[in-house]
């Protein structure tokens, strides 16, 4: 005979209502919400300062990619981080907050390629061949899509009317000697712009990479202003040229007061040095 159910008897659907009202008021579903995300980047901050070893007073800098691999974890958990940014949350962010975010996900998501083959490789370029580069394959989750190192840098970073910012050159790092420094730092949004001004100031205090030579009376800089010269007549902080924009550098080019006043005067020849592909690895 069915027992008759009383109003103190829970029904199957009010016993599945009172689990779910459990569930949601538990810590663990509380843990369980997206958290903001870090704009200070902290968790990148802190493999840089472990890895990164600065030379030349920050001229130029190498990564110890043993170390990074050893801490590939955390790396892949901070990646993972920047993975999970919808595009519509990124879309909200200041310019600050989207250059610093992009800067650094170019750089880990490099470090995290070499890891995919290192130590067995001399060079970025042993990643790809003749007829792919290693900055094509898109094997980057971002911005709820898959990208690759030249859409971040190209696309992204480098689009027309977006950021028209030359100093970007002078943050991403392409895993070679030849680069700018890899920053022992996370670039963040309130110290963008300072950070960019010293990442130039530093690589353009490198006489292995950019000069002024007297016997030649020529300047002698990176390949990087070869390859991406027009970025630097967008106007960005009044400067419309390259030679402007070097010019306002005299001081870190050139040694004599002289020498320094021919590079102000924007009328000396520039050509480009030979770019050093190595790993830029602190073995």
């Amino acid at each position: 005979m069915k027992t008759p159910m009383t109003p103190d008897t829970p029904t199957p659907r009010r016993t599945l209502l009172l689990a779910l009202a459990a569930l949601a008021l538990s810590p663990a579903h509380l843990h369980a919400q997206p958290q903001p995300f870090d704009h200070g980047h902290a968790a990148w901050t802190a493999l840089l300062k472990k890895h990164v070893v600065v030379l030349g007073g920050g001229k130029a800098s190498q990564l110890r990619y043993a170390g990074m691999a050893a801490d590939r974890a955390a790396l892949k958990a901070y990646t993972d981080t920047l993975s999970a940014v919808p595009k519509a949350a990124f879309d909200g962010w200041t310019a600050p907050q989207q250059m610093a975010f992009l800067i650094n996900a170019y750089n880990a998501f490099t470090v995290e390629l070499i890891l995919t083959r290192y130590p067995k490789l001399e060079s970025i370029k042993d990643l790809g061949s003749l007829l792919s580069s290693p900055w094509k394959p898109k094997f980057i989750a971002l911005l709820g899509g898959k990208v690759s190192l030249d859409d971040i840098e190209h696309e992204m970073l480098r689009a027309r009317g977006r950021y028209d910012d030359p100093r970007v050159h002078f943050a991403v790092n392409c895993a070679s000697i030849g680069c700018p420094a890899l920053r022992e730092e996370a670039f963040v949004p309130e110290r963008l712009g300072a950070q960019l001004d010293e990442q130039a100031a530093r690589f353009l205090s490198d006489r292995s990479r950019n000069r002024y030579n007297p016997a030649s009376g020529q300047l002698e800089v990176s390949k990087i202003f070869d390859w991406f010269g027009d970025d630097f007549k967008r106007g960005h902080q009044g400067i419309a040229s390259l030679p402007a924009f070097l010019a306002r550098h005299a001081d870190r080019l050139a040694d004599t007061p002289a020498d320094r006043e021919r590079v102000r005067g924007q009328q000396v020849p520039i050509s480009h040095l030979d770019y050093d592909w190595k790993l830029n690895d602190a073995r």
